[in-house]
């Protein structure tokens, strides 16, 4: 087997680069991101936070009930415009014979990061050549904070595939503009669509600071293809506002505003922070490759479009959206794109501490979450048994065989990959990449059914929902936040009518209902109101739920 060797004189010898194996790990790459994409999408109940308000438009779509103006239940107004929701429901409605409706409108994200996925190993080949594109993709789905959030009903999921779309358009703009326009433009109309007009700017500041900022984008064709862009976004950005003007000019107007406004707060120390360890491995990669390139980081284009891109995004995230882990998606675009191509240029030193501490992260993390579910299910070793059932909020084991040949599948395919790898640069990607992959596959097939009985509210809305009497006028809430209203509409129908203060009330509602905090004294509507049900969630020990009624004496005073 031939090679080539690179010697960049600093102390390491580059990654050997082999003439052949080019399909094998072609194919790796593929497999790979199928596992990562599909483990974790079904199979659970709508989570809160991030899935109840989501759940409940995707419900409201599939009944043809606002198309145009996806609000949720307890919602006043628009949050997000519709793009994520219609493909959620579309995918909801066609699988729903054979899933529930949050499994299979979940599935929908197997495409949005799909193309993502895709985008981002293209942009990776346009800016540093064959072969890095893969190195790219497996830091960005080795990411620590990626893999959780594009697994969630969340409209920042198709924002981060028309971003990652925008991102690759620039790159490959000098070289096919035509086809670098129609990418562009249609990643404006897409990550406009998915979060809003913030999302949008992102990619549409980055073009218009680039060729001020820099004399090498100031070129007839950057400002054809500029052009081209905002020609074919203009659909994207106009039909969807004006057909929601034309049936509810309110809603319109109210989510224009709240679009100009923001989130009325600066999150930048939040995002600082939250980088720290959400863009793990990326972002020490990254800081080392900004290190490494620091002569030509204002010379070449490349390093140019990363660092305006990352840049822009911290500042309009910063300001136009609430303090959210997963609208940080964005960031990690450049980030990866560079931690990709700096790979090479890392000590061979810290390469190896850097694989050596994904091998140890990634091993006693598999071998805790099988020692945890061989606990729950054989009761040893007792003390384990005991922490996990505590955490469980259940002592009922599962045994799925189709899971456990998943989770086996995976481990499997870690092993392998660990013991056959290379120690190199790139081989720590690589490790990390696949350790990832196991982690969460083995926390989605072996334990999700007791991440699940801790956080759905499936068991407690069911149960009120039995208690409800047979004949009621409606019912008055207090307390219930904006999550726990959307899943009691996804789960029972339920409408309330929400309160100011626990003893205010509609004098028509003969039912109420109280969310209650343990750390706050108990709350009643007055004594004209009689206890019929109680409930909380398992594991939950500060937030519960009453249900009262008015009593037959009060009715009749009324």
């Amino acid at each position: 087997m031939a090679f080539e060797l690179e010697h960049d004189w600093q102390a390491h010898l580059a990654t050997p680069r082999a003439r052949v194996g080019e399909r094998a790990k072609t194919h790796l790459l593929i497999l790979l991101c199928i596992a990562w994409i599909f483990l974790g999408l079904i199979g659970h109940e709508p989570w809160k936070p991030d899935e109840a308000q989501t759940i409940s438009i995707v419900k409201n779509m599939t009944e043809g009930k606002g198309l145009l103006a996806p609000i949720a239940a307890g919602q006043q107004s628009i949050e997000y415009p519709p793009l994520y929701y219609w493909s959620a429901a579309g995918s909801g409605k066609l699988l729903s014979t054979i899933l529930p409706l949050h499994d299979a409108a979940r599935l929908i994200n197997s495409v949005w990061m799909a193309i993502t996925l895709l985008m981002v190993g293209m942009l990776g080949r346009e800016l540093w050549g064959v072969g890095i594109g893969r190195q790219i993709t497996f830091v960005f789905i080795a990411s620590i904070g990626l893999v959780a959030s594009s697994h969630l009903l969340m409209p920042q999921v198709a924002s981060l595939a028309g971003l990652s779309m925008t991102l690759y358009a620039l790159a490959l703009a000098k070289r096919r503009p035509i086809r670098a326009s129609a990418l562009l433009g249609s990643g404006i109309g897409i990550s406009f669509l998915a979060t809003g007009l913030a999302s949008a700017l992102i990619p549409i500041a980055t073009m218009l600071l680039l060729p001020i900022l820099f004399s090498q984008w100031r070129s007839k064709s950057f400002a054809v293809v500029a052009a081209l862009s905002l020609l074919v976004a203009s659909p994207w950005l106009s039909i969807w506002p004006w057909l929601l003007y034309s049936t509810d000019p309110m809603q319109f107007h109210t989510w224009w505003h709240n679009s100009l406004s923001g989130s009325g707060t600066v999150t930048y120390p939040y995002i600082l922070r939250t980088l720290l360890w959400y863009s793990w491995p990326a972002l020490p990669i990254a800081a080392w490759g900004a290190w490494r390139y620091r002569a030509v980081l204002f010379i070449k284009p490349k390093m140019q479009l990363l660092l305006v891109f990352f840049v822009v995004s911290i500042i309009i995230i910063g300001v136009a959206f609430e303090r959210r882990e997963i609208h940080i998606l964005p960031i990690l675009l450049p980030l990866a794109a560079l931690a990709g191509g700096s790979i090479e240029t890392l000590k061979r030193g810290a390469a190896g501490a850097l694989d050596w501490f994904g091998l140890l992260l990634f091993g006693l993390l598999g071998a805790l979450i099988w020692l945890g579910w061989f606990a729950m299910l054989t009761g040893v070793p007792a003390k384990i048994a005991e922490r996990m059932q505590f955490l469980a909020a259940t002592q009922e084991a599962h045994l799925n065989i189709l899971a456990l040949a998943a989770a086996l599948t995976v481990t499997i395919i870690w092993l392998f990959v660990v013991s056959n790898s290379q120690r190199s640069n790139r081989g720590a990607l690589t490790n990390w990449a696949v350790g990832m992959t196991m982690a969460w596959g083995l926390l989605m097939t072996l334990w999700l059914p007791w991440i699940d009985n801790a956080r759905g509210y499936k068991h407690v809305f069911e149960a009120l929902n039995e208690a409800m009497p047979a004949q009621y006028a409606c019912i008055n809430s207090y307390g219930v936040g904006a999550a726990q209203t959307a899943l009691l509409d996804y789960y029972t129908g339920l409408t309330i009518q929400p309160q100011r203060a626990p003893r205010s009330h509609h004098p028509a509602c003969d039912l109420y209902l109280v969310q209650e905090d343990s750390r706050h004294v108990t709350l009643t509507p007055g004594d004209d109101w009689q206890l019929i049900w109680s409930g909380n969630r398992a594991l939950d020990r500060r937030e519960s739920f009453r249900l009262f009624m008015r009593r037959p004496s009060s009715s009749a005073e009324d």
